[in-house]
């Protein structure tokens, strides 16, 4: 009789996945895989720069004292502004801190900060907002950590709900130069089973970086996110084989080996 739990520790064993984050950003989620007997690819689809001036954000690091709240929407955010923050100043004692996901709320731990307003189910935006310390914000000053751009929800609604809101871009992203070609060698040669893209932004820029060769293939590939939302940006670009799994690495990793101990 077939033994469930071996045959998913089993099922990564000698399977090429494809990681898609940021250079430096990738390493613990390889690791899960590679101790799951998995392959790691790293293939980033995003690359993070510091921005080109950095006046306006040391000006409004020196006037934190006067934001009842700060919100870190990724890890890029927390790892960008607190390096940034850590050396001009430290936290004002009565700033709240917010994040959206585990990754934000673990790098925001590497810097001291213990109490983080977090949701605890999905992570977004929305899942946010939900929560009762975003619903009474009526008054408040709030600044919005993130890379250049990005969606305008989380601070449209908080305006909507009565609080004074500031950006503080603190990072840019950009579609990466790089070679392809090992890519496509390993989807050649049958060495390449799946994909994980973490973000909307990246599976477009995936899907434009492989190319026409590429895309047929990346089709036909089992693709793994962790958002409703970025499953759609993929169905949206015609892939067939989009799985949705829970949101951080131990998430991604159940999703793959729950999907590949069913193709086993």
């Amino acid at each position: 009789m077939a033994n469930p739990a071996k045959d998913s520790a089993d099922a990564l064993a000698g399977r090429g996945i494809v990681i898609t984050r940021p250079t430096g950003q990738a390493a613990e989620l390889a690791a899960l895989i590679r101790a799951a007997g998995g392959k790691p690819i790293l293939f980033p689809v995003l690359e993070i720069s510091d921005i080109g001036d950095l006046k306006p954000l040391h000006a409004l690091i020196d006037r934190l004292d006067g934001f009842d709240l700060a919100i870190f929407i990724s890890p890029n955010a927390v790892n960008k502004a607190m390096n940034l923050i850590a050396a001009r100043r430290t936290l004002p004692a009565g700033l709240r801190i917010a994040a959206i996901g585990r990754g934000s709320v673990k790098a925001l731990a590497r810097f001291g900060v213990a109490s983080v307003i977090a949701p605890a189910g999905r992570f977004d935006s929305e899942a946010l907002l939900e929560l009762p310390e975003m619903k009474s914000v009526a008054g408040s000053r709030v600044v919005i950590f993130r890379g250049d751009g990005g969606r305008e929800l989380l601070g449209d609604t908080l305006i909507a709900r009565g609080a004074t809101v500031q950006y503080a871009e603190c990072y840019r992203r950009s579609k990466p130069d790089v070679d392809t070609g090992p890519l496509l060698k390993a989807w050649a040669r049958n060495e390449l089973h799946a994909v994980v893209v973490t973000s909307s932004e990246g599976m477009r820029n995936l899907f434009d970086m492989v190319g026409k060769l590429g895309q047929s293939w990346l089709q036909k590939t089992p693709v793994f996110v962790p958002h409703p939302r970025i499953a759609d940006a993929a169905r949206a670009l015609g892939l067939a084989q989009v799985h949705l799994t829970e949101a951080g690495d131990e998430g991604v990793l159940a999703g793959l080996r729950r999907h590949f101990s069913r193709a086993t």
